[in-house]
């Protein structure tokens, strides 16, 4: 085989080339490969879409799953710091060596097909999944719904965490339209859970329309807050004293609300205590997820407004302080104005840098459209090494230093905190 003997990062550098579109949404290509692959698919498949909280429910089902003891295998985009992030099974990252004979079965099937990235990716997690006998796989949709690589194949049940303005460019300029794109997951008779309170009506029609079990957030299950507990109440089915998941941020409890709903929905009653849930849901951990550091930096994937917004509630809730400094990096197809005002309030001093992607807003761009709409100075920074240093030339510890607004940005952070050992500061 001419890709034999080709290393992981040579693996990723070449997927790159199988076709002219980082982005080519469609079904077609990635049916014609599931034929050609002919793989054993999980026993129950559940997807798992929205504009934000997929993350942090797929790890939610992943931990409450694994104490059924069978096989679990999740599949999440885009990665942090390394490739195989984004497939686990049984919690542990997939190898070099899973990944790389994986992406030679799909090579040795695609005879010239122009597999994406993403669509390329998704078909090696799943024959990963064939290989090691998975029964569950969680698969997290990477863009949108209808149309997006996952949903070529069949899921058992579908979740959608949240609906709100972004990848306009290709899903639409509405929350209805993008909405209307993310429910492209219902099937007929499955249960879908809907898990933000404010449901567009593009859910209910198209679960209407193909007669999905759709089961939505404050209509068909409910969930309340008491300090640091709270109750959940499905049907006749209920759990009164659950602690609040270890993740950080009040709309977790909302995430968690919805994943015990999908489970109740497809059956899994027998995880539905408070023991279990408590455990399963006290043991999470999601890096890039108001991650904490060395007690003065604040990591958070947050790249939109509403990502932004429940950022800044999780800050202004005192549980990480206020930011001294935050350090920005985008891509260019975000709503940085956006993204701005909901931190902007919170933040001391504010400092950009050129996020580690193709599509990332260049630091001097980004950091006049930051200026624009604070109408404050922004330091723009040439690297995220020296983002980081002048941080922490301008605020004496413990002061917070947030760094946000990309999985690619955060990702270069997590690099060199971890290469310093969290020395700075």
């Amino acid at each position: 085989m001419p890709d034999s003997g080709l290393q992981l990062n040579e693996w990723l550098a070449r997927l790159e080339s199988f076709s002219p579109h980082e982005i080519d949404l469609g079904l077609d290509r990635v049916h014609s490969m599931l034929q050609r692959l002919a793989l054993r698919m999980p026993e129950t498949i559940i997807s798992v879409a929205g504009t934000n909280g997929k993350g942090s429910s797929v790890a939610m089902l992943e931990s409450l799953l694994r104490s059924t003891g069978r096989r679990i295998g999740c599949y999440t985009s885009p990665h942090l710091q390394r490739y195989n992030e984004r497939v686990r099974v049984d919690g542990a990252d997939a190898s070099d060596a899973e990944i790389v004979a994986a992406f030679e079965a799909v090579e040795a099937r695609r005879d010239g097909l122009p597999l994406t990235y993403f669509e390329f990716g998704t078909l090696a997690t799943l024959v990963i999944f064939a290989r090691q006998s998975v029964e569950i796989a969680i698969l997290e949709i990477g863009l949108g719904g209808r149309l997006d690589a996952v949903n070529a194949v069949e899921p058992a049940a579908g979740l959608i965490t949240s609906i709100a303005l972004d990848h306009c460019d290709w899903l639409g300029d509405t929350v209805e339209a993008i909405a209307a794109e993310k429910a492209g997951i219902m099937r007929p008779g499955k249960p879908v859970v809907f898990a933000a309170p404010d449901m567009p009506q593009a859910i209910v029609d198209t679960a209407n329309a193909v007669d999905a079990r759709l089961l939505a957030a404050t209509r068909d299950y409910q969930w309340t807050v008491q300090d640091d507990y709270w109750s959940w109440q499905y049907g006749e089915q209920s759990l009164a004293r659950l602690e609040r998941p270890a993740l950080q941020g009040s709309i977790q409890v909302q995430n968690a609300a919805g994943v015990l709903t999908l489970l109740a929905a497809m059956g899994y009653s027998e995880l539905l205590d408070e023991a279990t849930v408590n455990a399963a849901f006290g043991r999470l951990q999601v890096a890039g997820r108001a991650q904490q550091l060395a007690g003065r930096y604040l990591l958070d994937v947050a790249h939109n407004p509403a990502a932004a917004k429940a950022l800044a509630t999780t800050i202004a809730a005192g549980r990480t302080g206020r930011s001294a400094v935050t350090i920005l990096g985008m891509l260019n197809d975000k709503d940085v104005a956006g993204v701005v005002a909901e931190l902007d309030p919170l933040t001391d001093h504010w400092i950009t840098v050129t996020a580690d992607s193709p599509r990332a807003l260049p630091a001097s761009e980004l950091g006049r459209q930051v200026a624009n709409a604070t109408d404050r100075p922004v330091w723009v920074a040439d690297s995220m090494e020296a983002a980081i240093d002048r941080a922490t030339e301008i605020s004496a510890a413990p002061a917070q230093i947030l760094v946000t607004g990309s999985f690619y940005t955060v990702g270069m952070a997590l690099v060199i905190l971890a290469a310093a050992g969290n020395e700075h500061g």
